[in-house]
């Protein structure tokens, strides 16, 4: 029989691409997402195949799969500061409850589980590169508190079951990740600064331009995530790129990279917003024998095609319709 795996975040960014590479390694896939920022068009091409079931369901709320399951993989989250500023208390109660829920299951179904943690639980970090044993500078009250604590609180929660319980758990620390699929109204740099290019507008910096940020392709994101799962490694791991880049070098490879004539703006840095980031990747390289392969280059060109090959409405979509119903 084909292995079974649940992957709650599935019509988004990285839970779309993680589906993808489990069918791909012959997996039965069940993708679970309540579309609060996920998008049905990511999973499209999927619904027809026989070894792919989707399940509009807020994990939040009590989570039922009937049969056998292997593994989960915990992805469902807003990841980004325009959607968690938006929805705060949903954002707590993802992280809490609905990894409370999912742990619940994989205790009940013996599955093995992977929780997406963050570089957020580092804050706006003193130790530069982040290594996985730093503790972090986070501002639990601050405006960025609501996922970072709740990412935290996740982890912990994760362990304690890991420990307690004896279940097979797995932590991945997920460092800025970009390419096809990605929402252009997001908030997070890349997506902000090829839709303002594309619509013909100025590229926002926040800040004076030199924060830092490492990104990682898709693709070597969701290959550290699959062998972290089936490694026997229990505690928590960067993946990441560690290339790191100047914010303000960034927007002068996509101004180059799009061929726009806009210049670059600058507003005031918010609240928190680290200005490092980083990821020290030994252990990944150790343990995993993993490393990120796609040139940034490579991996901006891939994905200014995708965004170009959008209808044009697409690129003026500012808020997500079901905001409002999850703010609770």
């Amino acid at each position: 029989m084909k292995k079974r795996v649940l992957i709650t975040g599935a019509a988004g960014f990285l839970g779309s691409h993680l589906c993808d590479r489990f069918i791909k390694e012959n997996f039965e896939v069940i993708g679970m997402d309540n579309l609060i920022t996920g998008n049905m068009d990511n999973l499209e091409h999927l619904l027809p195949l026989e070894h792919f079931t989707f399940y509009h369901q807020d994990v939040s709320n009590f989570v039922h799969v009937s049969g056998q399951l292997d593994y989960i993989l915990h992805f469902a989250s807003p990841a980004s500061p325009i959607d968690y500023l938006k929805i705060p208390i949903q954002t707590l109660k993802v992280g809490s409850l609905g990894t409370h829920n999912l742990l619940g299951l994989a205790r009940a179904k013996n599955a093995r589980m992977l929780i997406a943690s963050t570089s957020e639980v580092y804050g706006d970090p003193l130790v530069h590169p982040q290594t996985e044993e730093y503790y972090g500078n986070v501002n639990p009250i601050g405006p960025r508190g609501v996922y970072d604590e709740a990412k935290r609180f996740q982890e912990a929660l994760t362990m304690a079951y890991h420990t307690y319980h004896g279940l097979e758990t797995r932590i991945v620390r997920i460092f800025n990740t970009y390419g096809p699929r990605m929402r252009l109204n997001d908030g997070r740099v890349l997506p902000a600064f090829i839709g303002q290019a594309l619509r013909g507008e100025d590229l926002t910096i926040f800040g004076d331009g030199s924060q830092t940020r490492s990104f990682c392709y898709v693709d070597d994101q969701v290959d550290g995530i699959f062998r972290l799962l089936m490694s026997d490694y229990t505690l928590p791991i960067n993946i990441g790129n560690p290339d790191e880049i100047t914010i303000k070098q960034f927007a002068e490879e996509v101004i180059k990279l799009t061929g726009t004539t806009q210049k670059v703006v600058y507003q005031d840095l918010p609240k928190d917003d680290p200005m490092q980031r980083q990821p020290n990747i030994t252990k990944a390289k150790e343990i995993l024998g993993w490393s990120p392969k796609v040139d940034r280059a490579d991996g901006l060109k891939i994905t200014f095609d995708y965004f170009k090959s959008l209808p044009q409405g697409k690129l003026f979509e500012k808020e997500h319709k079901n905001f409002d119903k999850y703010q609770k």
